[in-house]
């Protein structure tokens, strides 16, 4: 009789993705990094972005993204369906103020650097350079990284 071994299959998530209580952390560390008068706008601003990010990052990287943040976070990706083609990142941009009213390309992008910024502690780098992989170049510096991909 043959033994077969068959790959363990892990379902767990992170422990601050178990449940909304990191949801109130993201938030504030989204008003804080971009000096949101209040944390509605925070909560706001968060939202738009995820849910522009949940259309591009696909894959194990977007399973992986929605299960490293807090629950509510992890929805709003996953309700997104994936973009048929990706958007450089100045595009990315102007998707995000096209959905948030009164924008303008320089303040979505504040917005865009403000909840991105905060992602990498909470996700770990690792999880960040495999979704940067898949991203068009210009991406880094809206996840507060250094764009060190060489000129076409």
């Amino acid at each position: 009789m043959s033994t077969t071994t068959v790959p363990r299959v892990t379902t767990s998530r992170a422990p601050h993705a178990a449940d909304d209580n990191g949801w109130p952390q993201l938030i504030e560390a989204v008003r804080e990094s971009g000096l949101y008068p209040t944390r509605t706008k925070a909560e706001q601003v968060t939202r738009t972005v995820l849910a522009a990010l949940g259309t591009h990052v696909t894959g194990d990287e977007r399973v992986d993204l929605a299960r490293a943040l807090p629950g509510e976070a992890a929805r709003l990706i996953a309700a997104e369906i994936p973009a048929t083609h990706r958007l450089t990142a100045a595009r990315f941009v102007d998707e995000v103020a096209s959905r948030t009213p009164g924008a303008t390309s320089a303040t979505a992008r504040w917005d865009v650097s403000s909840v991105l910024g905060t992602l990498p502690p909470l996700i770990g780098d690792d999880l960040v350079t495999r979704i940067l992989a898949q991203l068009p170049a210009g991406y880094a510096l809206l996840f507060g990284r250094a764009d060190l991909t060489p000129a076409s």
